[in-house]
């Protein structure tokens, strides 16, 4: 079914949403990821995607929320940090926007979704900085028999140079494989899949940075 045309205000309004989009995403990145949808279209709902952390691209269709608003102009505006996810298992903290025009329609909406896997593993080292010598120190690399404790060094190493396992360059990346290496991370079972799902990378390149 074709879309119907934008209106004047409509497409004034967007224009704006787009400029509000763009600079959210340049302050807020790389920890997150600002989209723009245009309800108007659910199946290829995102117009905009900036600092992509979930591996949506522009075209790919409006998420159960979207879906929601189109159905509904009484549904909320605003939903504020709710508990999400990415695709991949990671942890995200998301706020959505709906954009209604003057007649009280919603047209189009703006979401932003947090990766806080990084913040947790901030969280970590605070944790283990501040303990004692009677406190249970590095209680995660000492017990890394799980996909979690994986993720959360990887995290740690991240932070460490102010970006996301994703943004890693392929130097750092490499230096962070001979680094889980070196901690014993790799020989647990199944960690290569764990790695190179949480850098977003494929099998074989973790095997080829482990070489």
């Amino acid at each position: 079914m074709k879309k119907k045309a934008l209106t004047t205000e409509q497409q004034t309004i967007l224009e704006q949403v787009k400029h509000i989009a763009s600079a959210l995403g340049a302050t807020l990145a790389p920890f997150t990821e600002v989209v723009v949808h245009d309800l108007r279209s659910p199946q290829h709902a995102i117009l905009a995607i900036h600092n992509n952390l979930s591996g949506r691209q522009v075209g790919d269709p409006a998420t159960e929320l979207g879906l929601a608003r189109i159905a509904d102009d009484e549904y909320p505006q605003v939903l504020a940090n709710y508990a999400n996810q990415f695709a991949d298992g990671r942890r995200a903290k998301s706020t959505s926007i709906g954009i209604k025009d003057s007649e009280g329609h919603y047209f189009a909406a703006l979401c932003l979704n947090v990766d806080t896997t990084v913040f947790r593993g901030l969280a970590t080292m605070i944790e283990q900085f501040s303990a004692t010598s009677g406190d249970s120190v590095g209680k995660e690399s000492l017990d890394p028999g799980n996909a979690d404790a994986i993720r959360e060094r990887i995290d740690r190493f991240a932070m460490t140079l102010a970006t996301t396992p994703r943004a890693l360059r392929t130097d750092q990346r490499r230096d962070l494989v001979q680094t889980l290496k070196g901690e014993g991370f790799l020989e647990l079972k199944r960690s290569m899949d764990t790695v190179a799902q949480h850098l977003g990378v494929s099998r074989a390149t973790v095997y080829n940075d482990v070489k």
